[in-house]
């Protein structure tokens, strides 16, 4: 194989002035919020531990250097495709494009070296270096900061879409405040991968079955099993715990409908930190990493110098953590996992949280479990766990507070160590009491001067927000109105018709002009919450800017929460009339909708966001 040839590559060696392809039939771009937010993270405290404020970029040239693995590219013609590494590439270029978007906007040189490693000029026409023909439109768009419609895109369109968001959420740019311009020339000239680069598609494809196959290294999971194994003295038991190992890792990675071959390692993390992690990283530049972080980086040999804390070291202990506490926490994880991609009941604020994409809620969730809890317990301590999750996240985002994995991990730490291997009770007293010690509440963040639900309206952070509070408000209506729990069909983007958010004012500000101040106090109103429904797509296209006299009659035909604008919703619906004034809603039909019918529904609205995430929701698990 003459014509392999390895080369290491900084980003700027590796992207500037080249294009990258796949064939067809790769799969899709598949990276989570888990994946972006480690590598962002791991890519700033890297970056902290050799910056110090009031570095020039010129100082990032003697940095430490960071290595992102490797990645094998075939060549055909003048393209470039990546047989193995486009999860990488295309995660590097979402990062890329946003810092692009930044430095340009605060007018900073790092730009102009930004700019080749994105696009290269194809006579005055943007010819982007990641050139995939269906991804093209969307990177353009993400590149030129436009709006970008996902439905009914296939699922890589819509991933690309949902990691950015999820680079935006980070706000590197907060973070690193004068540091930016030096962050990015560190990033773009001393991170780097080895390119193994081939003249024929069977040399590529040779190397990547071998390097995924005969001649992968040992990964830190089995480090971590070489050694536990090691004091195991029996015959039998050895065999027994490798055996026990085996079975768990390969349940946890071949996991089904999405096999992943890092989800041992993901909850190997999540289990240490949740059980055994008493300390965290400084929030200040140049602070060693503690237990929180060494988990996520070296959990292995964080695992062995820490051992008397775990328990490990033993013929014994060793048996026990092998063939009982990880299986054990490993079952716990793929009950996340799976209540989190399914509607479960019993288990429901699982996937309230998993659609929000809180990226902590594997690894909370184990802080209260101990090996010794039957199934029933364990069921109970996961959902008051994330029904604790649930109302602490809502209550934040209304008051735009972040919740993304740089904000929450801190607070996440210090959760897992008040509620770790609690029993039931003294699990919810204490996740109770923190809720109602809380000065973050749907009505305001008055340590912040946030207005909570009464400012909540729709823009670029809100959106996913409102949307997901929106459908627990028409689930939470339906069902009081004696309909079944439809909350995963309204959050199902890939159905044939899904559900989008509606303004219930029209787009028209001359015709209301003489109820506003002015355009953008028009435009406030009309993207305040409680001026927002969710309909069918299909309907919501129909309506367009018709006016609210217009669209009753449809609204009238939809869901309760809709209907109730309406008198339909109040003649011959006798359980919605009975959980009206059970509940002591105040629903209301108006003929015309404005000002005061919106701050009538307003204060129906926070009424209704108390019940859902009221905390009696925890009370009730109780045996």
């Amino acid at each position: 194989m003459s014509s392999i040839v390895p080369h290491y590559r900084t980003i700027t060696e590796l992207l500037q002035s080249r294009s990258f392809s796949i064939d067809e039939y790769q799969r899709e771009y598949k990276w989570e919020s888990r994946n972006i937010e480690e590598l962002l993270s791991d890519l700033l405290g890297k970056f902290e531990t050799s910056y110090q404020p009031g570095d020039s970029p010129k100082a990032a040239s003697d940095y430490a250097d960071y290595f992102l693995g490797s990645i094998i590219v075939t060549q055909r013609g003048s393209k470039n495709y990546l047989v193995d590494g486009q999860q990488r590439v295309t995660s590097l270029t979402l990062l890329l494009i946003h810092l692009y978007r930044e430095t340009k906007a605060q007018d900073l040189p790092a730009a102009s070296a930004l700019e080749p490693l994105i696009f290269s000029d194809n006579f005055g026409e943007p010819s982007f270096n990641l050139d995939i023909a269906e991804r093209v439109p969307v990177i353009r768009a993400l590149f030129n900061g436009e709006p970008y419609n996902v439905d009914g895109k296939e699922e890589s369109i819509r991933t690309i879409v949902a990691r950015y968001q999820d680079i935006e959420n980070f706000e590197l740019t907060r973070i690193l405040g004068e540091g930016l311009a030096t962050f990015v020339y560190w990033l773009i000239r001393k991170v780097g991968l080895i390119e193994i680069a081939t003249e024929t598609d069977a040399h590529a494809y040779s190397i990547f079955e071998t390097m995924n196959d005969r001649g992968k290294p040992l990964s830190p999971v089995d480090m971590l099993k070489a050694y536990l194994l090691a004091p195991i003295d029996s015959d039998n038991g050895r065999s027994q715990a490798n055996r026990d190992w085996k079975s768990t890792v390969l349940e946890l990675t071949s996991w089904a409908p999405d096999p992943d071959q890092e989800r041992d390692s993901a909850c190997i993390k999540a289990w240490l930190r949740a059980q055994y992690a008493d300390s965290i990283r400084e929030r200040r530049k140049g602070a060693a990493d503690k237990d929180w972080e060494l988990i996520g980086s070296t959990f292995h040999r964080w695992a062995r110098d820490n051992e008397k804390r775990i328990g490990a070291g033993g013929d014994q202990q060793n048996l026990f953590i092998m063939t009982e506490e990880f299986p054990f926490f490993a079952r716990a994880y793929r009950q996340i996992l799976e209540a989190g991609r399914t509607y479960t009941p019993g288990l429901k604020s699982v996937y309230y949280n998993a659609h929000n994409d809180f990226t902590w809620q594997s690894t909370v969730l184990l802080a209260p479990l101990t090996v010794e809890d039957d199934s029933d317990t364990v069921r109970r301590k996961l959902e008051a766990t994330a029904a604790y999750l649930d109302i602490w996240l809502m209550r934040r985002v209304v008051n735009y507070i972040r919740v993304g994995y740089s904000y929450a991990a801190y607070p996440m730490w210090l959760l897992c160590k008040d509620i770790r291997r609690k029993s039931l009770d003294d699990l919810i007293d204490v996740l109770i009491g923190k809720l109602n010690s809380d000065d973050t509440t749907f009505e305001s963040s008055a340590s912040r001067g946030r207005g909570g639900l009464y400012e909540f309206g729709l823009n670029q952070f809100s959106r996913r927000y409102i949307y997901h509070l929106l459908a627990r408000v028409t689930a939470e209506v339906e069902v009081g109105a004696g309909k079944g729990d439809q909350f995963d069909h309204y959050v199902d983007r890939n159905q044939k018709n899904p559900f989008d958010i509606e303004h219930i004012w029209p787009d028209k500000y001359t015709r209301y002009r003489d109820q506003f101040d002015s355009r953008q106090d028009f435009s406030l109103w009309r993207d305040d919450v409680a001026a927002l429904l969710l309909l069918p797509a299909d309907v919501n296209r129909s309506l367009q800017d018709e006016p609210f006299e217009v669209k009753a009659a449809d609204y009238a035909k939809q869901n309760f929460y809709a209907a109730s604008l309406t008198d339909a919703a109040y003649r011959r619906q006798p359980q919605f009339m009975q959980y009206r004034t059970r509940e002591n809603l105040q629903f209301e039909p108006y003929r015309t909708f404005g000002k005061d019918a919106q701050e009538g529904r307003g204060k129906l609205l926070l009424a209704l966001v108390g019940k859902i995430w009221s905390p009696d929701r925890l009370e009730d698990l109780r045996r």
